[in-house]
């Protein structure tokens, strides 16, 4: 269990260094993408117990869920 929170930390600040860096010059509609995909990425980890397959399942999921999300700015 203690192997599963570290991932989870680590893929958590992961994300979030990537987010705040790497989105620079993307519209909102691209950020929301790329931070969907991360978000559904470390979920489908961790739901699935660290399988590879969740992990690209939850990445795909969460990249359309992130490109639908509409701004209201």
């Amino acid at each position: 269990m203690k192997t599963i929170k570290s991932i989870i930390v680590t893929a958590s600040i992961a994300t979030a260094a990537l987010g705040l860096t790497g989105c620079a010059g993307m519209s909102t509609q691209d950020r929301n993408t790329a931070v969907g995909a991360g978000v559904g990425a470390v979920a489908g980890s961790v739901l699935t117990g660290g399988s590879a397959v969740g992990a690209v399942g939850g990445a795909a999921v969460g990249g359309v869920i992130g490109n639908q999300v509409k701004s209201t700015h």
